[in-house]
């Protein structure tokens, strides 16, 4: 048999072949290094038999998808470990996920595994690594995994396994070995466990089998692994930034959220918080100005039927907040699409009056599980820089590249990199072949003709329509997925929107979904993480605080702080009591980005002595010279 190699080159092997006897023949330094084989552009096991005349590659931990694969493998392992130390522990899935992997446990009665228990499960896991257990695959029928599983009391796997049988008609399945433990498990695996070199458990949580509120909450063990113990310190080095970034705490700390019980999932915006909010919501309607939208304000509590013509009473119903009026059932908006095609629908409109573009600042609640709720990252109440754009099938193109020439406008503005993926069509999706080329193509198009690389996501586009999404990478190398550009057949037709066209008769216009921020919670929560705390001039919440030496001051200071305010600039005077090291000290804490001591010569002088935060001091100038220099410097929305 002959396979075909990366370079073109055709590898003659005997019949009956793996993908590790193919890395054996190319050489054996490739022989010791891989870790998996490449087929169809699908990772296998180098157990894997070979076809006859197939492409083929060997993945090697230089691969981008070989750190993935070998966190799995230390998610087994770890399974290996916890049934060892707790025997009677329930094992259910245990996924990589970006940056590492967890594992779902079902602990016997009276054990609680704690973070305390860490190092005694590391040394179990060490001693599996080092064994080089291998990893190995059986294809063996659903039935006789079923007897398997009942037989070690493994409920959660025999759950699993029925659905296969019963959801996807499944006759086999594959079980992998690793040491003493058995595990369902579709792999791909690397040969053994010595494979992985760094390995750390990181925390423990709670998570709803299958994400179920109703079903068994689970003990969730979050890890990573990595090739090099220099990697990995690397990495926890930046999970250490990250928590001393962490938006929760600098939130509190800065004076600018705080949440409640009482309103389980909402965020109460303090004063300062408010600031940061509205002026991004300014940053935002700016946009919307130059760019041609026209602002609309749709309400917030909608009858059934509304939802019943859009889909979501029967697709998302259970993420929505329902109530009853008047023997009416009604549901608070979990998003603002259907109001917009409900708003369009309410007038005539001709291909003259196309591109119809509404945008909202719309209030959204959504019903998240409260195992799921995160800070600002994940709430239930939050704000939405939405837009929806309703055009003709030919102004597709143009209106995709205006949005991302705003998306990509408004991220370069925070610094941050942006990432653009393009979804494609996936298997369930309604609309025709022709229909799915036509939108597919326009997206590419747009993305080309704009000149921005992007990464092809195939299958992952919504079941009505393509999709750009937008990432922002943040100052620790995060990714964050904010924006989103969707094409939109569906809601059109299901609300029966028309347009006049040139040739007197109706159409069906596209509908397009624009949000470049998203929430703007969760946006402010990134860039609080970001920026750890210290946020750019035009948008923190006091810009300047003006710190009087002693009490003979005061009156000085308060006039300083006014012709900043005149200037329009947000400034405070600090009228306390203390000392000035100690408004300094406090100031800096703050993260104010300017203070300014007055005493008697700067009184005298009508000057300001300047410091910056984390800079310290720039000198004295004049308290006119330096509001003008402000103001400027606070306009234009630099970094």
């Amino acid at each position: 048999m002959k396979v075909q190699l990366p370079s073109g080159d055709w590898l003659e092997l005997p019949d009956g072949a793996t993908y590790a006897d193919a890395a054996e023949a190319i050489g054996p330094g490739l022989a010791r290094a891989a870790l998996a084989g490449r087929r169809n552009g699908e990772l296998v096991d180098l157990s894997a038999a070979l076809e006859d005349g197939q492409p083929i590659s060997i993945v090697t931990a230089k691969d981008p998808e070989a750190l993935a694969l070998i966190r799995h493998d230390a998610a087994h392992v770890l399974a290996t470990a916890a049934l060892e130390l707790y025997p009677g522990t329930q094992v259910t899935i245990g996924p990589p996920i970006e940056d590492g992997f967890y594992y779902d446990f079902d602990f016997p009665d009276g054990v609680k595994v704690t973070d305390g228990d860490f190092e005694r499960l590391e040394q179990q896991v060490r001693e599996h690594i080092r064994a080089q257990e291998r990893f190995e695959r059986t294809d063996v029928p659903a039935g006789e995994a079923l007897e398997r599983f009942r037989e070690q009391g493994q409920d959660y796997k025999v759950e699993l396994i029925e659905d296969l049988v019963s959801d996807r008609g499944v006759e086999t399945v594959s079980l992998y070995r690793n040491g003493p433990f058995l595990d369902l498990c579709r792999g791909p695996h690397a040969p053994d466990t010595g494979r992985i070199k760094a390995f750390k458990l990181l925390s423990v949580a709670g998570a709803y089998w299958r994400g179920d509120e109703r079903r068994p909450m689970l003990t969730r063990i979050y890890g990573t692994a990595f090739f090099s113990k220099g990697d990995l310190d690397e990495h926890l080095e930046r999970l250490e930034q990250a928590r001393a970034r962490d938006h929760r705490r600098l939130g509190r700390e800065l004076e600018l959220f705080r949440f409640s019980e009482v309103s389980p999932g909402a965020a109460f915006w303090l004063p300062r918080g408010t600031v940061v909010f509205n002026r991004l919501l300014e940053l935002t309607r700016d946009k919307w100005r130059e760019y041609g939208y026209e602002e609309v304000k749709t309400p917030q509590l909608y009858d059934a039927e509304l939802w019943r013509t859009s889909g979501h009473w029967d697709k998302y119903r259970e993420h929505m907040f329902v109530t009853e009026a008047e023997d009416r059932s009604m549901g608070l908006k979990p998003m603002n699409c259907p109001g917009h095609a409900h708003l369009y629908a309410s007038g005539r409109h001709s291909y003259r009056d196309l591109p119809v573009r509404y945008a909202e600042p719309g209030l959204l609640h959504r019903n998240e599980p409260s195992g799921t709720l995160h800070g600002l990252m994940r709430v239930r109440h939050f704000c939405q820089d939405d837009a929806h754009i309703f055009c003709s099938e030919d102004q597709i193109e143009d209106e995709v590249i205006a949005c991302l020439d705003m998306g990509l406008d408004i991220y370069e503005i925070f610094g941050m990199e942006a990432r653009i993926e393009l979804s494609t069509r996936p298997e369930q999706r309604i609309g025709t072949d022709a229909m799915w080329d036509r939108a597919e193509a326009a997206l590419r198009g747009a993305l080309e003709h704009r000149g921005v690389s992007y990464e092809l996501n195939v299958g992952d586009g919504a079941f009505y329509g393509p999709k750009i999404d937008l990432h922002m990478v943040d100052s620790l190398g995060r990714s964050w997925q904010v924006g989103t550009v969707q094409l939109d057949y569906s809601m059109p037709e299901r609300f029966e929107l028309e347009y006049t066209g040139a040739d007197n008769s109706e159409h069906r216009p596209v509908m397009i979904h624009r949000a470049l921020l998203g929430s703007l919670e969760r946006f402010i929560g990134i860039l609080i993480e970001h920026y750890a705390g210290e946020l750019p001039l035009w948008l923190a919440p006091v810009q300047a605080l003006v710190l009087p030496i002693a009490d003979r001051h005061e009156s000085y200071a308060e006039r300083v702080a006014e012709r900043l305010a005149e200037a329009g600039l947000r400034a405070e005077a600090d009228g306390r009591t203390e000392s000035v090291g100690r408004k300094i000290r406090d100031g800096e804490l703050r993260k104010v980005p300017y203070m300014l001591v007055v005493g008697d010569s700067e009184q005298q002088g009508g000057e300001v002595a300047v410091r910056r935060h984390g800079e310290g001091n720039l000198g004295s100038r004049p308290l006119e010279d330096f509001a003008r220099a402000l103001a400027d410097e606070a306009r234009p929305r630099k970094r």
